[in-house]
């Protein structure tokens, strides 16, 4: 058992309050969302909840189009999700396993669009998916092409194709050499032997894209017309212009907003950390 010294008391000391600065927050927000109006307003501030106040969610759920919009933002963030890992894991592959001329250069280049800022393509982004039209209508004239137009520019992403490759180069290329002289297929290699081993990597590409999917605000503002056609990050803020005076319907909007990503972060955090660190020896 190792023997509590000064420097290790300050070092845990330091910590918990680091931890308490950051949990604090999220704990003030959830129980905020139940207390009622008069508790909210109390001076000096109260800190627990004297019991259960359920206005503030049937508030923010009457106010503004939630409901519609939470649906939006998990269908939204699984497709966006979804997609991401189908296109990294191809082209990581690709990079990885697949001779071709000029690979390493090919891979510099695409690392590249990392560093092209989003707001230097959102107008051209914006106007290019505007101007196309699906069934004689403008792209987002329906419910159907509002969704498109809201996962269409993050179907792949850099970031997942770089960490996969990463991960792929740890790979044993004997396990691959034997797979090809056993008759495996790419798809089959894939499926069977590749992604199972790098089940690590996986979860941490889907739990970086659905955290980022899920927090859009800029592009689901610009591209959905009314309320029922935006995310739930847009009702959040329409909570705060309709009802200012009420910081409970605002809590109440952000608790059900970062429910599912602390539930992500809580049990998939050990993925990530491996993930992360996954090409990090070699």
């Amino acid at each position: 058992m190792r023997k509590l010294t000064a420097g290790r008391l300050i070092t845990y000391a330091v910590l918990v309050v680091a931890a308490l600065a950051v949990i604090f927050p999220v704990y003030y927000v959830i129980a905020g969302s139940i207390m009622s109006p008069g508790q909210i307003s109390a001076y000096p501030p109260d800190l627990f909840p004297h019991g259960v106040f359920t206005g503030n969610y049937e508030g923010a759920t009457s106010t503004t189009a939630i409901g519609r919009q939470y649906l939006n933002s998990i269908l939204q963030t699984s497709v966006i999700t979804l997609s991401q890992l189908v296109t990294s894991v191809l082209a990581a592959y690709a990079f990885v396993f697949m001779k071709m001329w000029g690979r390493t250069v090919l891979f510099g280049l695409f690392l590249a669009t990392l560093m092209v800022p989003w707001e230097s393509i959102v107008l051209p982004n914006y106007l290019t998916i505007t101007g196309w039209e699906l069934g004689g209508q403008r792209l987002t004239a329906s419910y159907a092409g509002t969704m498109i137009a809201l996962v269409l520019p993050f179907l792949a992403n850099a970031f997942g194709v770089f960490l996969l490759r990463q991960s792929f180069l740890q790979f044993p290329t004997e396990l691959r050499d034997a797979a090809v002289i056993d008759g495996c297929g790419h798809w089959r290699f894939i499926r069977r032997i590749l992604l199972p081993l790098n089940k690590p990597a996986l979860m941490a590409v889907g739990l970086y894209v659905f955290l980022a999917a899920w927090n859009q605000f800029f592009w689901p503002l610009l591209i959905g017309d009314n309320a029922n056609r935006r995310t739930l990050q847009i009702g959040i803020s329409q909570l705060n212009d309709v009802e200012a005076a009420d910081p409970g319907l605002i809590l109440a909007g952000v608790t059900l907003s970062i429910l599912p990503t602390l539930a992500i972060v809580i049990f998939g955090q050990r993925f990530i950390v491996r993930g992360l660190t996954a090409g990090a020896i070699r």
